[in-house]
């Protein structure tokens, strides 16, 4: 039996950039981000410098809210109609209900397989697992197949972020308020790593952003010598362009990495985390 087409699907945390969903063919259902009642599609409608302006003038983080069942619904509906397979690939459900209303939207309708995958990550730790189902879905591999290899690999996904401030998690309720005050005051810059799913504040660096993101990164210099060699990223919101172009060149000076993607994290990741945030991310080998 001929193989049917596989669309990839992905909510907008996977902060590819627009010449990556593109040259993939990636369909982004975008979350939503809540001001003052007033809801807004990520990455269309508002950008992560007005969220903020926004956060710092009202001393409080936005509310973030799941992909709209109707959104996915329509996007889902041509793809059904072609009876052809959608993988979707969420944010983790430690962190929304995305992934539980793609299943629901997908329950409209007889026509049509949609396979939906909880990356368990956030960002671009969603990003490379999507970019890795797309080249499998180029190749022409079967939609069971790409969902079994993407979910063998999951744990493999290496996601971590420096965070300047944990200002805008405190705010948010992923950490208390008394480790953000101690953190902040000392000028602390800690490290976030996904761990199943969820945020975990680990290592605090002194110093600058500049000395602690650059210490963030070498450190990690033997398991990124060990790394699949495919694809790093370089995922960052409000960060100095100087400070990117530093860790870029230390990646590239390792000789490792046939591809070192640089993308600026979209409205839901720059709320929780919020300015000066650089992250590494990976799969490891």
């Amino acid at each position: 039996m001929e193989n049917r087409t596989v669309r990839i699907f992905a909510d907008s945390t996977c902060d590819l950039t627009e010449d990556l969903i593109q040259k993939y063919g990636i369909t982004i259902l975008p979350l939503c981000i809540v001001l003052d009642d007033k809801s807004y599609y990520d990455r269309t409608q508002i950008t992560p410098d007005e969220i903020f302006a926004w956060a710092e003038a009202n001393k409080r983080t936005p509310k973030t809210a799941a992909i709209t069942f109707e959104y996915a619904e329509k996007m889902l509906r041509p793809c059904m109609e072609a009876d052809e397979d959608v993988i979707f690939f969420g944010i983790s459900e430690e962190m929304s209900t995305t992934c539980n209303v793609m299943r629901l939207a997908a329950k409209e309708y007889d026509k049509g397989r949609v396979f939906v995958i909880d990356s368990q990550s956030l960002s671009t730790g969603i990003g490379l697992q999507v970019l890795r189902a797309a080249e499998m879905a180029r190749q022409g591999k079967r939609a069971e197949d790409i969902v079994t290899e993407i979910e063998t690999a999951r744990s493999k996904v290496k996601a971590s972020f420096v965070v300047d401030t944990l200002t805008y998690l405190a705010r948010g309720g992923r950490c208390s308020g008394a480790t953000a005050l101690v953190a902040n005051t000392l000028k602390l810059h800690p490290c976030i790593n996904v761990i199943d799913g969820r945020m975990e504040v680990g290592k605090k660096y002194r110093g600058s952003m500049n000395k602690a993101l650059l210490h963030y990164v070498r450190e990690k210099e033997e398991e990124l010598k060990k790394a699949d060699g495919t694809q790093v990223f370089i995922t960052h919101s409000g960060v100095a362009s100087e400070i990117v172009e530093q860790i870029r060149d230390y990646l590239a000076s390792l000789g490792h990495f046939h591809e070192i993607l640089e993308t600026t994290a979209g409205c839901v990741i720059s709320s929780h985390c919020g300015p000066g945030t650089l992250g590494v991310l990976y799969y490891a080998e």
